[in-house]
């Protein structure tokens, strides 16, 4: 007990570093870090871990790759109908304009047709004529109407969607 005092009176702290088997804690320490290291070595776990990081890359590349193949189909199939879409309105206008030329022949023949009426006509009655030139007329606006209402009905079946008929109904809207 005086040794305790003595050493507690110098000021010297001690304490002793539990030990066993004749190791110190540090010792142990390093021991347990070996056995764990040899461990994972023997049990192969640096390449269990490296196999699986292999993997999901491989997933990964994978995904990269399906991923660009979707994009160039996708970008094919827009290209396919941005061409579909240009040439139904080239289609469209070549209609609108075989339309046109079409009806202007009615009509131009129709005028021969009236003047050769008309010229064979002359010798005949006022009263006659007169019914005769009203019949070709209306003859001519019939075919006209007709020609007219066939080649709209036909432009407005190729051309208008629904999309077109939103923007119609919405333009009827804002008119009233």
């Amino acid at each position: 007990m005086a040794d305790i005092l003595m050493l507690l009176a110098s000021g010297a702290e001690g304490h002793a570093e539990p030990g066993v088997l004749g190791l110190d804690s540090y010792q142990w320490v390093a021991l347990a870090m070996s056995v764990l290291i040899a461990v994972f070595i023997w049990k192969k776990v640096p390449g269990i871990i490296t196999g699986g990081l292999d993997a999901k890359i491989a997933a990964i590349r994978s995904a990269l790759d399906e991923a660009k193949t979707l994009r160039a189909e996708a970008e094919a199939l827009r290209a396919e109908y941005v061409a579909k879409i240009a040439s139904a309105e080239k289609d469209a206008e070549a209609m609108l304009a075989g339309a046109r030329e079409e009806a202007d022949a009615i009509l131009a023949k129709a005028e021969a047709d009236s003047e050769v009426m008309v010229a064979r006509r002359q010798k005949m009655a006022e009263d006659k004529i007169a019914a005769a030139e009203r019949a070709a007329i209306a003859e001519v606006k019939a075919k006209a109407v007709t020609a007219a209402a066939a080649a709209s009905r036909k432009l407005i079946a190729e051309r208008h969607d629904g999309a077109a008929d939103k923007k119609l109904a919405d333009e009827v809207i804002a008119w009233l």
